[in-house]
Formats: structure tokens, C-alpha cells, sequence
């Protein structure tokens, strides 16, 4: 819809060309003689009488206004002294409205249709813009009031691989990340995370972690999106780091045999080290029933202060505040191709990452006023 032009309200042309009564328009009414004066105005009360002539005094426009302040200021609801005048009206916004419908109903259109775009790997960019992350994004604005700092560390352009702390029994943390990086890098990136067979294995939850362009936690997969381009998201703690007890909290676990620095490496990206501090309460685990695990088939069954007890209420995480800081990245790409073969420089490497992970860890904690707060 094209912007609406507001018309004054003491504008002639809001009647067609009709003049108000007690002003005229400079050029005088069509027949009259030009030089014959204006019979005298009366005043309102408190107001004194102003004449009209061609010389002297106030002109048409200004006897108009210094007769009729009190009609105008009701006409446009303001008193002139500390209100409006009808002159400066603004326009009233929701003239956006028309456009978020006809927007609604293209993409209705084309997902009924079919004419939309994903991957190989299965990511569905316009379903996850529109849709996923508006899902995800009211937890990461208005409940876990996520603060997030040095997201200009990934860069703007090319591959990275962000690495990443893990914990919360549930992997919110990793769509909490996600958000952070859609919604605040300066270029408007996407993360595409590395997730667990796990995931894949579970209905529903398969197709979604897909369309918003998670996949298999394997070399292949990470280093064909790194070459691409693209920004890849790994947790490599994994199991072991959200399924922790509460006692270990922010105590990170083993990271495997730097397979994510290889993969990053072969394909010559930076690794942006990520720490995640606030998901390590949203469950506190006090025990892991190692018994139903095994029969359910989960790597762990946790128990927390309100799970199993209060049952499917259990499931509500706590209302942690969180902070996710991106660290200076490391280069990889001044190693020579054979370097991904070399164990010594992995262990090097993942350790540094690591180190740096814990290090700033430590450091948000001291700085943090509260877990709620």
C-alpha cells in the first residue's frame, strides 16, 4: 500500500476548494473588486477584533488564525499552547499489515505448491527465516534474555567453524547459538550444526533439525558445508558434556581426537572458539538412571529437582539469563596440506581451542551477578 498523504486540517483543498469561514483565499472571490476592504472581523471572547485589509494589520491568513485558534484546537483535539496543530498530524502506523499478509499468503502459495528451495543436505532457508526461528526466537529474547558478545568474530564471508561448549540436558543450547548468529552477525549468517545420530533418529524432530540446516556430526558432512562457505556449528564435548552432573558444571569434558580440527584443516577455515554460559542450570541433573536409559535407549535419564516428579511440567527449563561470547578466531589456513595428518599439532590445536573455551568460561562466571539476573 503506497504511504497515505495527510491533508492539513484547516487546508482548503480537504473540501474540494471550498473556502472555512473567516479566511479567503489571497487572490480575493471571483468578481469582487480587489481594493475593497474587508468588513471587520468580530472577536471571540478574550480575543481582540483584527481587520482585514490590504494594507496594515494581519492579512487573511493571519486574521483567520487569530480569530479561530479555539475552532481549530478542537477540530484537531489539541489546544494550541502544548498540543498538536492540525498541521502537524503524523501518520498512524499499521500500514505494514497489508504487506505481512500478502507475504503470509505467497509462502502458504509456494509451500503448497512446492516452490521452494533446500539443499542436499535437506536445509530449508526460507522455512527457517519465516518460520523456526520465529518459533526459537521469543525463548532467546524474552526468556533466556541471551546476551550476546563478539559475534563480529566470525567473518563476514567464507567458511568457519564455531566450537563450542555443551550442557542443559537438553540441546537448547545449541538453538540458542543458532539464533544468536542469524540474528546479529553483521552479514546476517546462518549456523549450520553438527547434531548426533540421536537427533535423526527421533520423529518429527528428524525433519525439523534438517529443514533448519543441522546434519550428521561427521567429516564428510562438515568439511563439504565448510568448503561451501559456510558457517558450521560443532559441540564437541557431545554426550558427555550435556549429560553431566550438576556438580560438574562448566567443567568441560573431553573434546575426542580433534576430528573437528582436522575437518577444519583440510578445508582451511578459521575455528572461532564460542562459550555458553547459562544453560548449565536450565536442568539441574542430580542423577542419571542409568537403568531406564538403557531400556529407552537415551544415552542418559536424567533426573533433576522438578523431572520425573512433576512429570511433563518437569520439561520447563528454568528462566537462566544467559551470555554466548564468540572468541577470537584461529587460523588454519597458513598449515600446509599435510597438516591434518599430523596428531602432535591436532592435540596442539584442540587443546589451545579448549583452554580458550574454559578460560573465558571462568571468566563470564566471576562477571555474572546472578543466574537469574
Amino acid at each position: 500500500m503506497a504511504d497515505a498523504k495527510v491533508i492539513p486540517f484547516d487546508d482548503d483543498r480537504s473540501r474540494g476548494g471550498a473556502q472555512r469561514p473567516g479566511r479567503r483565499r489571497s487572490g480575493g472571490r471571483r468578481g469582487a473588486a480587489p481594493e475593497a476592504a474587508a468588513a471587520p472581523v468580530s472577536a471571540l471572547p478574550g480575543q481582540q477584533t483584527v481587520s482585514q485589509g490590504p494594507e496594515g494589520g494581519r492579512g487573511p491568513q493571519g486574521a483567520a488564525d487569530a480569530v479561530t485558534p479555539q475552532r481549530d484546537a478542537s477540530r484537531d483535539g489539541s489546544s494550541r499552547d502544548g498540543g498538536q496543530s492540525g498541521e502537524e498530524v503524523r501518520e498512524r502506523p499499521g500500514g505494514g499489515w497489508d504487506r505481512r499478509v500478502a507475504g503470509g499468503l505467497a509462502f502458504l502459495r509456494r509451500r503448497i505448491t512446492g516452490e521452494y528451495e533446500v539443499d542436499e543436505f535437506g536445509y530449508d532457508k526460507e522455512l527457517t527465516d519465516q518460520v523456526l526461528m520465529s518459533l526459537i526466537r521469543p525463548f532467546y529474547e524474552k526468556y533466556f534474555r541471551v546476551e550476546v558478545k563478539g559475534v563480529e568474530n566470525i567473518p563476514a564471508e567464507g567458511g568457519a567453524l564455531v566450537v563450542a561448549n555443551h550442557s542443559g540436558t537438553l540441546p537448547l543450547d545449541g538453538l540458542m547459538m543458532q539464533v544468536a548468529v542469524h540474528d546479529h552477525h553483521p552479514a546476517g549468517r546462518h549456523l549450520r550444526l553438527l547434531a548426533a545420530d540421536l537427533v535423526f533418529m527421533l520423529p518429527v524432530v528428524n525433519e525439523l533439525a534438517r529443514k533448519a540446516g543441522h546434519t550428521l556430526a561427521c567429516a564428510e558432512d562438515a568439511q563439504a558445508l565448510l568448503e561451501r562457505g559456510e558457517v558450521v556449528g560443532v559441540m564437541p564435548e557431545g554426550f558427555k558434556g550435556i549429560g553431566k552432573p550438576f556438580s560438574e558444571r562448566y567443567k568441560l569434558q573431553r573434546f575426542g581426537r580433534g576430528g573437528f580440527v582436522s575437518t577444519a584443516l583440510r578445508a582451511g577455515t578459521p575455528i572461532v572458539p564460542c562459550s555458553i554460559v547459562g544453560a548449565e542450570e536450565i536442568y539441574p541433573m542430580l542423577g542419571n538412571s542409568k537403568t531406564l536409559a538403557r531400556l529407552l535407549g537415551f544415552p542418559y535419564f536424567p533426573i533433576t529437582p522438578t523431572f520425573p516428579w512433576l512429570g511433563p511440567a518437569g520439561l520447563v527449563p528454568l528462566p537462566t539469563k544467559w551470555t554466548i561470547q564468540f572468541g577470537e578466531p584461529i587460523p588454519t589456513d597458513g598449515y600446509p596440506p599435510e597438516a591434518a595428518e599430523d596428531p602432535m599439532l591436532m592435540f596442539n590445536l584442540t587443546d589451545q581451542v579448549r583452554e580458550q573455551i574454559q578460560h573465558t568460561l571462568y571468566k563470564l562466571l566471576v562477571q555474572r551477578r546472578s543466574v537469574f539476573f
